[in-house]
């Protein structure tokens, strides 16, 4: 058999575009149906339903036989249901801004191009925004593969009723910006405290009597070193097109692998997959004596549950007195993790589930 000409092999491609494309505006019209349908039997209707969008990905993970990785299939089908979502009902998202933040990026990643984002200043404000039902959902960063929790989050779960109804990990690669020509008229740099210690390393090498300035957002730091000709800023690519800076330095963070995990903040509970996390906040019922920590854990080891992260903070009730935030490996729903928390009630003195939701998708 003859191997296809390059006129050949083009006109297939747009034949097979053709296809998509119309599969793509049949599969829109359907999702419009669904939405009729959701608000003629529900009063308050929820279009997105991070259970079934979890579903979807795993089948197209499953299907895939290459030769695109599973993170460019996964992506080209969030975008689908995104533009399907905004048809039925667009969805409204806070998170940490301004333009050009990780934070944003990951927002784009996981609710797509069709979801309605709105920057915010704070983590505070993002969780205020929803508890107001200003915006339906909000994106907030939990931890980091470098350096761990990040505090202003986990500490405005302590006083939220808000959940977590997905969460998102992406890899941050941070890079040195400027308007300045070369490092050596760099005066200080802005970043994020986060980001500022994932690259701690590599500013005591090269920057190490530059000052540093911790601001809100890498954003933020990218648009204050705009403004002067001898700042620089550590933050993503994005951020240096959005404010054209100059990138003198790429991938200036301590560890390769550097990646944040950000929670999905909302107001709904998600049912279970089969490949969930739950999230809860711990308080031993007496924090101050021997065997405190043990006794919260235990129910966990005796129903074979894997915790996945387990963090401190101060109660910021009595002195010397902790909480912990807990991930775990299982939804609230399941049997193992029904006996944990019972067994749980005996020992603590406050047991918060902050919500059981699908395992990130690459």
């Amino acid at each position: 058999m003859s191997t296809p000409s390059l006129p050949e092999l083009r006109a297939q491609i747009d034949q097979i575009d053709a296809d998509i494309q119309q599969l793509v505006t049949q599969r829109a019209r359907i999702a419009e149906s669904v939405a009729r349908a959701k608000s003629a039997e529900e009063s308050d209707p929820n279009f997105y339903r991070p259970e079934r969008e979890a579903d979807i990905l795993q089948r197209v993970i499953a299907r895939n036989d290459g030769p695109l990785p599973n993170a460019s299939l996964t992506a080209i089908f969030r975008e689908i249901i995104s533009a399907s979502l905004a048809l039925q009902n667009p969805l409204s998202v806070a998170y940490l801004g301004p333009e050009g933040t990780y934070s944003q990026a990951a927002s784009l990643k996981h609710f797509g191009h069709g979801a309605r984002l709105s920057p915010t200043q704070t983590i505070e404000e993002v969780f205020h925004e929803v508890e107001a039902d200003r915006v339906k959902y909000g994106v907030v960063p939990i931890e980091n593969s470098t350096e761990g929790g990040v505090n202003q989050t986990l500490d405005c779960f302590m006083a939220t009723d808000l959940t977590i109804c997905g969460e998102i990990e992406l890899p941050i690669h941070h890079c040195l910006m400027s308007r300045a020509a070369d490092l050596s008229e760099v005066k200080r740099i802005y970043s994020h405290q986060q980001s500022l210690a994932q690259c701690r390393v590599w500013l005591n090498t090269h920057a190490g009597r530059v000052e540093r300035i911790a601001v809100n957002s890498n954003s933020e730091a990218a648009r204050r070193a705009a403004e002067d000709p001898n700042a620089a800023a550590i933050a993503g690519e994005t951020a240096a097109e959005l404010y054209q800076l100059t990138i003198l330095v790429p991938h200036i963070e301590d560890n390769a692998h550097n990646t944040t995990r950000f929670a999905v903040l909302g107001k709904q509970d998600v049912p279970a997959t089969g490949r969930d996390k739950t999230s809860l906040l711990l308080s031993a019922a007496r924090s101050n004596h021997s065997g405190a920590l043990l006794h919260l854990l235990q129910p966990f080891s005796d129903n074979n549950i894997n915790l996945t992260r387990i963090e401190s903070r101060p109660s910021r009730q009595n002195i010397w007195e902790y909480v912990f935030f807990i991930d775990l490996e299982g939804h609230v729903s399941d049997p193992e993790v029904v006996h944990a928390m019972q067994a749980l009630s005996e020992h603590a003195s406050l047991v918060k589930n902050l919500g059981s939701y699908p395992r990130a998708i690459a």
